[in-house]
């Protein structure tokens, strides 16, 4: 898009996303025995709350969690829904999309510790970003959380070792004990749940790639149905992003000229990429496993709407693929 990128001297002063968070984490914590989650003090005496390794998890613990990740910016609905053969649906809102999608949400920290093959990796997301801030993305919106504790969201399937731990508690400024870290495997019910609750970021996020200024985003709204449980981590990844790139549905409103907002419906669906149009699997598979070298235009909701708040126009585009989604799924219709 030929728009100019975010001008981040424009963005309006933000709350802490960490102090928004604490008292969400708390909950999460003493709720922990009815959300089948675990709580345990863990390496360098962090907190670590286990949704989804040792524990069953929950539906409720995976949508907690996702407003954790949120910073309780925003409001997670799950539901059943009675005009789709889907068994269950998840919305998303939020009038602070920005801070929450981008500055908390977003899986952008990109966390390691070892090498080769034993080497330890993690995408860390929530509010425990924005106080370490080594992402580039954090100087562009011109953002830094100070928080006296920090969570973070790891999509993992073990805990991890003691001197990533203390790496994490070193760029927050904190010491470990005022760390919480929140584990969750995509295969796990509260993962699927809190992946999927990620529509409305990654429209967000491709939104900020094609470089429409994010200043101008509003608020949005997002919802996807959500997969069954997968046994294995590989389905689990696939049925996730399905999921979002080809039963996601997102809303968001937008200022400045109508003309801006057409240019941005017209390149946010999924419908945009190469590599659009079977499983994410498959796709991930064709490409050696590889996961940055897919087209990263295919990171978005299948569906979206952008209004313009200068008009009031809707600008739809994309559009829903039952048939993608049925087949990740493995619905079987008698």
């Amino acid at each position: 898009m030929d728009v100019p990128r975010n001008d981040a001297a424009r963005m309006p002063a933000w709350p802490s996303v960490g102090t928004l968070a604490a008292p969400l984490v708390e909950r999460l914590i003493a709720d922990a025995p009815r959300l089948h989650i675990g709580v345990a003090r863990g390496p360098a005496d962090c907190t670590v709350v286990d949704a989804g390794i040792s524990c069953a998890g929950s539906v409720e613990a995976g949508r907690r969690i996702a407003e954790i990740c949120m910073a309780g910016l925003g409001e997670i609905a799950v539901a059943p829904d009675p005009s789709s053969r889907r068994s269950q649906h998840l919305t998303v809102h939020t009038d602070h999309p920005v801070l929450a999608c981008l500055g908390s949400q977003y899986a952008g920290w990109s966390l390691s510790f070892g090498r080769g093959k034993n080497a330890y990796r993690a995408l860390g997301s929530g509010p425990g970003r924005a106080t370490a801030a080594t992402e580039k993305l954090f100087d562009e919106l011109g953002y830094r959380d100070h928080a006296d504790h920090v969570c973070l969201v790891l999509e993992v399937d073990t805990v991890p070792p003691d001197g990533l731990v203390r790496k994490v508690a070193r760029d927050c400024k904190i010491d470990a004990k005022a760390l919480t870290l929140i584990l969750t495997p995509t295969r796990s019910v509260a993962g699927t749940v809190q992946v999927v609750a990620r529509v409305l970021e990654v429209a967000l996020h491709k939104a900020h790639i094609l470089g429409f200024p994010l200043d101008r985003i509003v608020s949005g709204e997002g919802s996807a149905p959500l997969p069954p449980p997968s046994e294995s981590s590989l389905k689990a990844m696939g049925r996730t992003n399905d999921a979002i790139l080809y039963g996601g549905r997102v809303h968001i409103t937008v200022l400045g000229a109508e003309s801006d907002a057409v240019k941005l419906a017209n390149a946010l669906p999924s419908q945009s990429s190469r590599d659009y149009g079977k499983p994410f699997v498959e796709t991930f598979k064709a490409y050696g496993g590889d996961f940055y070298a897919i087209d990263p235009l295919l990171f978005s909701p299948a569906e979206v709407i952008v209004t313009s708040r200068q008009t009031g126009r809707d600008i739809h585009a994309g559009g829903v693929n039952s048939a993608l989604v049925d087949q990740s799924f493995g619905h079987v219709h008698g």
